[in-house]
């Protein structure tokens, strides 16, 4: 019996992924592959999808056929819709009927298991083996949230780029998955080639310097006035160090007023800035414009720079999102902990001194989702007994401490206090008086 592949990307840089790990050999022979695009954007009908990216063509030959995942379902949206349970077998059935499988044998490669569209296409095809690809640091974190033991014990082996050397994802361990990286020479390979099929870009002179935009409001971590205001301490601290020219990326997504905002900041340093319009990928600019400077909050794209290009990067912002993000299970914490503690800070040029990264990241994804992982809680206590400390607090909540029990929270008997409102009505009054004696 023949077998299908089906590999799902949603993006492009998802999309050079799986090509590399084909490339590498990553994947088996099979008697037909087939590329399953999803345009996950909030308004699908007015972003590019996956295949209609620059640069697309030089992947679309490692795969059998391109599908769309949005015309498959429409008029439902691929991250809101999902089949009810009893509707698989028949979603399974006018899927094979649709894309031709006949009675082959499926093996899936998805990336995001937790969420769908990857968590729908997997309850269609039940039963059936799911490799999982990872396309950013979020593979370094704890799975969102539980997945249900029919998808998850079918998940044979986790696929990720080596973008923190030593540095083990603890995605997906909780089914016992394996990670497996990406070989590094394959995705710079694929990135080339995409790169040789993208429009003309500006000249960007020696010393010039990138900036990354992300778009934070949309995940209402920031609001637009402080990404905005964000976008422009990049520009600051770039013009700081030297460099007059700069170019600036934004989210495919953001609004066109976060660039003029920049354009006014510019004039005003006399600094000149190019905005690119064009959706590309970061690593296609580092490959074809090479910047002396990459700058961004904690984009996956500043550790590919540091990485994989042996580009400086640098991070802005970093402090305040820590403080943002809510709640604590936020699945962005670990990606913003890492470009804190891995890469220099733009607006002081301090470099961090972590020494146990590895621990770090085991006892936050512990504090994440405990009961997913209660067994890292001797990780947690061990690694917050001996590294506490005035600079490592940043990266964790008194509150959220206090009430797993870990080093570092309120003792037992004085937990209560932050949510009594006796006491927290006899603080204010303490307070009120304080200001009415400092006053006379």
């Amino acid at each position: 019996m023949s077998t299908t592949q089906i590999f799902c990307a949603s993006t492009l840089y998802g999309a050079a992924t799986l090509a590399a790990a084909l490339d590498a050999g990553a994947f088996p022979e099979a008697g037909r592959r087939i590329l399953l695009v999803s345009n996950n954007a909030a308004i699908p009908e007015i972003t590019p999808s996956v295949d209609e990216m620059p640069g697309f063509e030089k992947l679309r030959g490692r795969f059998d056929s391109v599908l769309s995942w949005n015309e498959t379902i429409s008029p439902f949206h691929p991250g809101g819709w999902s089949p009810r349970p009893d509707d698989c077998h028949l979603w399974e059935r006018h899927l094979r009927l649709l894309w031709d499988l006949g009675d082959d044998d499926i093996e899936l490669a998805l990336e995001s298991i937790q969420v769908n569209p990857a968590l729908a296409i997997a309850q269609i095809f039940t039963g059936v083996p799911v490799d999982i690809y990872a396309d950013g640091l979020m593979s370094y974190g704890p799975t969102r949230n539980k997945i249900d033991p029919l998808v998850g014990s079918r998940i044979r082996r986790l696929l990720h780029l080596d973008l923190v050397p030593g540095l083990v994802p603890l995605l997906l361990t909780e089914f016992g998955v394996e990670p497996e990286i990406v070989e590094t020479e394959f995705f710079l390979k694929v990135l080339a080639e995409i790169g040789t099929a993208t429009p003309k870009l500006p000249e960007l002179p020696a010393g010039g310097a990138m900036l990354l935009g992300q778009y934070l409001s949309a995940l209402s971590i920031l609001t637009p006035d402080e990404e905005e205001q964000l976008h422009v301490r990049m520009l600051r601290g770039a013009v700081r160090e030297g460099h007059r020219r700069v170019v600036f990326k934004p989210h495919p997504t953001a609004p066109a007023r976060y660039s003029r905002a920049l354009e006014e900041e510019a004039a005003r340093l006399d600094a000149e800035l190019t905005v690119l319009d064009t959706p590309l990928l970061a690593e296609v600019l580092y490959e074809r414009l090479r910047p002396a400077l990459i700058v961004g909050c904690f984009s996956t794209a500043l550790f590919t720079a540091k990485e994989f290009y042996g580009l400086r990067a640098a991070r802005t912002g970093t402090d305040l999102l820590l403080e943002r993000l809510s709640p604590y299970q936020n699945s962005n914490r670990v990606p913003v902990t890492l470009a804190d503690a891995l890469l220099p800070d733009l607006e002081t040029g301090r470099t961090p001194e972590l020494n146990d990264v590895s621990s770090l990241a085991t006892t936050i994804g512990f504090m994440m989702q405990p009961q997913i992982y209660p067994e890292r809680r001797r990780n947690a206590e061990q690694y917050l007994t001996s590294h506490l400390s005035p600079h490592t607090q940043r990266y964790f909540k008194r509150r959220r401490l206090t009430s797993l029990g870990l080093p570092g929270g309120l003792p037992a008997q004085l937990a209560f206090l932050p949510r009594n409102a006796t006491a927290r009505r006899v603080v204010r009054q303490v307070r009120a008086l304080r200001r009415t004696t400092q006053g006379k």
